[in-house]
């Protein structure tokens, strides 16, 4: 056994960059003159930190060196990584690790059948795997502090239970049973969780290295989890010959009262204290490290300084602002009495902007402005992963790929878009958004054929607006054959079939099924490029560890498991961005450094994030545990700013508003100011935010006038339908750009219905009715199910519509002398040259010999004030069409009647209502006058606009009805806001 000796524990200040300072040291320690570094090895934290010392190993070698092995203590072949240094054949008896896909699908099973037996309700699909999810995490977090399921019943443990509320006993149960199952399922199988084993291979290496010393030297850099097997190995590194291990931006300077202040972390003279008490400072950046000096056994007066600077090294008087920034609450009143020097941030700039699109903006700028200088490095860090996209797009103004090492998520991808959109399709039954989504993604037919093939889908995509049509795709093919894409259609269907022909399958098969939809819809430019590959990976896990589970899917609930499960794999880019500039996510970049380092997104909410509460152990229990609490993780955002705020120049940016509303600035950025005080120019970046506001400025705009466009007299003279009339007097423009300059509006997808859809339907009804005089029940349901009407549409619209119609049947029958002539008869008559044309809903011969003119209204009719205002004359332009022969024998109409489907002041549906002014009406047109006004505000608007010069002025009338389906071609908002402020 090799004898103990002092630990070799280092700190490398925040000033002094953790990579460039690094590698300066190790190469005159550890390099030989034959072989270079290649006989040390390098335990690093993640595989980015091991990226970043590769790039600083290159930055510091004169002509080239040999590099040094490195392995991450995260992985999960870490004694592959080692190698012989580790001795896999001795370590043969811990058992291999059981893949998280199968433990993730597993635990869900286990969840449903312990839930079911305890008689609770069991959540299906995408909710009982996330909460197979946070199990999955909550024993990770146990496992790696090495607490097992019998910790759970200890005695404080289950004071703590005890005064939980019933829910999260009820959880606490729960989890127990669970994990205790799997346990056993691992036991028996012969395997390991990942973070157990990790343990193990921890102990069987600090066990090793403890009594047989490689020969050759291992340093741990940059390593700050506290876990307890972790901790153990670091302190056996630290005590080898040829050891050490090298912490990140520990304070050295802070003085011993202050670091008593935050509190045991996890030391305590009694062995039934918990490690984690309310009182500890675990929201202070340095919290974790003492926390890992503890469990290491190591005195904060043993751990000795870097003395090697980095290449981009700030001045040493910034740490100690650093210091005195993050003070723990009682130390912190010392600031009153800080001289300059201890407070001094020269370097550090605040910057503040309006919303995230002018911070990124602004951003964008100052990193175009500092790749200017030769070899000067940038980097934005930022956890917001909007704001980097945003700022990687202002980047490409100037033609600059900016590395975003912490990548998108798998599903934000073109090839994760793909077959998430081919699971939406399959659960929704090919609902018009899934289908034209998925058809549409750019990676279908990207090798040939592309563009036939959105010709066809554009006009199957225009003949498919509107509401959403029965599920499946049986009824899409009528829509086909109206768009005259048959053939296309039955390409597509083909390869659509297999996603709609079952309701519930297992998950496997339903990858086999996206898999072969996609291969057939876009070939190999599935699995091309980085994103197709993480999905190709990402596939074949699921699909191996689902098929040997048994995990069953059902279709409604695909889209939802996969798009969860697809948002936690992150796929970054390739090399290729520009070399002196990148974008970090918290996570990736610790020990990174750069010239310039932006800190963006400091908002509370975003850095630091909002503390999320375990879902399955309360937090006085994960205390009892010793399991740190959510507000660890506040420590842990802190000294990444601490980290940053170490760079030569610094920039700490916010903005004022995100997407919900006002955004209050992080905790960390208040300290900032408070700490410098009033804010001198020398600490303010108002630069940049006034130059993104003037990047895109241009002079303003001259005030738009209101449209009134005047065709010639042969544009002018179209024929004009009875509704179109009112449209023309209410607002003229209106009429222009729908009758002459024939513009009309396209329905949405997925469209809810509209009036004019409902009328429609309505109209067809009762023209059936009257012609067939069969049963309206039965009418309506052909009616709607030949207009391709969702299943959910006719449910909740067919009883009204069915109340309806039978008051109207009920109303004829009421007046029995009243016999319905013509129904939804089309009519002509030329007025003074000009067509008219119109469309009567119904013309009753009465008992006196004269006719009444009816019009259904889905809706509520005019009003009284609208018709005397010869905005609503249809029924009187109808009148006068009927008098001159238009729809048959001319004949003299009496009565005018509005029958409305709508909801009537008894509570039912379907009442009568009169444009003429008669019984109670306090406005309207007298019966004697209806016609002669309705042939004279006909003669008006002929003589002004038709026959006439008046140009057709935009909202000519701004208190008549009207549709707002023109209201942007007129540019209603430019001009009706000048005239405002005019007023």
């Amino acid at each position: 056994m090799a004898e103990a000796r002092t630990p070799a524990v280092y700190s490398i200040a925040a000033h002094r960059g953790f990579a460039d300072a690094l590698v300066a040291g190790l190469i005159p320690r550890y390099a030989d003159a034959d072989v270079g570094l290649a006989r040390l090895t390098l335990l690093l934290p993640s595989t980015r930190a091991a990226r970043t010392v590769q790039e600083a190993f290159v930055r510091a070698s004169d002509g080239g060196l040999l590099m040094p092995r490195m392995a991450v203590v995260g992985d999960l072949d870490l004694d592959e990584t080692l190698g012989t240094l580790l001795d896999p054949l001795g370590a043969a008896d811990i058992a291999p690790a059981v893949d998280p896909t199968r433990r993730w699908l597993r635990l869900a099973q286990l969840l449903a059948e312990e839930m079911a037996a305890t008689g609770r309700d069991v959540p299906r699909g995408a909710a009982l795997l996330s909460l197979a999810r946070d199990v999955a995490r909550t024993m990770d977090r146990l496992l790696v502090e090495d607490i097992g399921p019998e910790e759970l019943l200890e005695q404080r443990v289950l004071d703590a239970v005890e005064d939980q509320s019933e829910h999260w006993q009820r959880a606490i149960l729960l989890f127990a049973r669970v994990q205790a199952r799997w346990l056993a399922e691992l036991q028996a199988s012969g395997r390991l969780d990942a973070a157990a084993r990790r343990n193990r291979l921890f102990e069987h290496a600090a066990r090793r290295w403890r009594h047989s010393p490689p020969a050759t030297p291992i340093v741990a850099a940059g390593v700050t989890s506290a876990a307890p097997a972790l901790a153990n190995m670091l302190r056996v590194v630290s005590e080898l010959p040829q050891g050490a291990v090298i912490l990140p931006d520990l304070d050295l300077a802070m003085p011993q009262a202050v670091w008593d202040e935050l509190g045991a972390a996890g030391a305590s003279d009694n062995p039934g204290d918990p490690p984690f008490a309310r009182g500890d400072a675990v929201t202070h950046p340095q919290y974790h490290l003492k926390l890992l000096l503890n469990r290491m056994g190591v005195n904060r007066a043993e751990v000795r300084p870097w003395h090697r600077r980095g290449i981009g090294a700030a001045e040493p008087e910034r740490s100690h602002a650093i210091s005195n920034l993050f003070l723990p609450p009682q130390a912190s009143k010392a600031w009153v009495d800080l001289p300059a020097d201890k407070r001094r941030l020269s370097g550090v700039r605040l910057m503040e902007s309006a919303n995230p699109e002018a911070e990124a903006q602004a951003i964008a700028l100052l990193i175009r402005e500092a790749v200017d200088l030769p070899e000067r490095r940038v980097a934005l860090v930022t956890p917001d992963r909007g704001l980097a996209r945003r700022v990687v797009q202002h980047l490409r103004r100037w033609n600059l790929e900016a590395d975003d090492t912490a990548g998108r998520a798998l599903s934000d991808t073109t090839a994760g878009r793909l077959f998430l959109q081919l699971a939406e399709l399959a659960a929704e039954r090919a609902a018009p958004v899934a289908l034209v989504g998925a058809l549409a993604n750019p990676l279908v037919r990207r090798d040939a054929g592309r563009r036939e093939w959105l010709e066809s889908l554009r006009r199957f995509e225009k003949r498919l607006r509107g509401p959403r049509p029965e599920p499946g795709l049986a009824p899409l093919h009528a829509t086909a054959t109206e768009a005259r894409v048959e053939d296309w259609w039955r390409e597509a269907a083909a390869v659509l079939g297999p996603l709609l022909s079952d309701d519930a399958l297992p998950l496997a098969d339903w990858l086999d099924r996206l898999s072969a939809a996609g291969e057939a819809l876009a070939g190999s430019a599935q699995w091309d490029r980085e994103d197709g590959r993480a999905l190709a990976q990402f596939v074949e896990g699921l699909r191996l560890h689902a098929r040997e589970i048994g995990t069953m899917v059902e279709a409604s609930d695909l889209h939802a498991v996969l798009r969860d499960a697809m948002e936690g794999i992150a796929v970054r880019p390739p090399y290729g961005g520009h070399p002196r500039v990148a974008i970090y996510g918290l996570i990736e970049s610790r020990m990174a450094r750069a010239d310039l380092v932006i800190a963006a997104g400091l908002n509370e909410g975003t850095w630091p994030a909002r503390p999320a509460t375990d879902p399955l152990l309360a937090p006085a229990v994960l205390r009892a545990l010793g399991v740190p609490g959510a507000d660890f993780r506040i420590g842990l955002a802190a000294h990444d700013l601490a980290a940053a705020m170490g760079a030569p120049e610094v920039v700490l940016s916010r903005s004022r508003r995100d997407e919900s509303g006002p955004a209050i600035a992080s905790r960390f950025l208040l300290r900032v100011q408070a700490l410098l005080g009033e804010l001198g120019p020398a600490h303010r970046e108002d630069e940049a935010p006034r130059l993104a506001a003037a990047l895109d400025y241009a002079d303003p705009a001259p005030p738009y006038p209101r449209p009134h466009p005047m065709p010639d007299a042969s544009q002018r003279k179209v024929a004009l339908s009875v509704t179109g009339l009112d449209r023309l007097r209410a607002d003229p423009y209106q009429f222009y750009a729908s009758s002459i300059l024939r513009l009309s509006e396209l329905d949405g997808l997925d469209a809810e219905p509209s009036p004019a859809w409902q009328g429609e339907v309505a109209h067809a009804i009762l023209e059936k009715w009257h012609k067939e005089r069969r049963a309206l029940a039965e009418i309506a349901e052909e009616e709607l199910r030949a207009m391709n009407a969702h299943p959910l549409v006719r449910a909740l619209w067919r009883p009204r519509l069915l109340k309806a119609l039978r008051w109207v049947e009920e109303a004829i029958a009421a007046e029995p002398g009243r016999v319905p002539e013509l129904v939804e008869e089309k009519g002509e008559l030329e007025w003074r040259g000009v067509t008219i044309r119109g469309r009567i809903d119904r013309l009753d011969r009465l008992a006196d010999g004269t006719v009444a003119v009816v019009d259904y209204k889905t809706g509520r009719p005019p009003s009284g004030a609208q018709v005397q205002e010869g905005y609503a004359l249809q029924l009187g332009t109808l009148g006068l069409m009927v008098k001159r022969g238009a729809f048959g024998p001319p004949a003299s109409p009496s009565r005018f009647e509005y029958w409305s489907l709508a909801k009537n002041k008894d509570g039912g549906f379907g009442y009568i209502d009169t444009p003429v002014l008669e019984g109670r009406k306090q406005k309207g047109i007298p019966p004697e006058d209806f016609l002669p006004e309705a042939k004279r505000f006909l003669d008006d608007a002929l003589d002004r606009w038709v026959l006439g010069d008046q140009p057709f002025t935009a909202r000519l009338n701004p208190d008549a009805p009207g549709y707002d389906t023109y209201d942007q071609l007129m540019r209603l908002d430019e001009w009706v806001r000048l005239q405002d402020d005019e007023a």
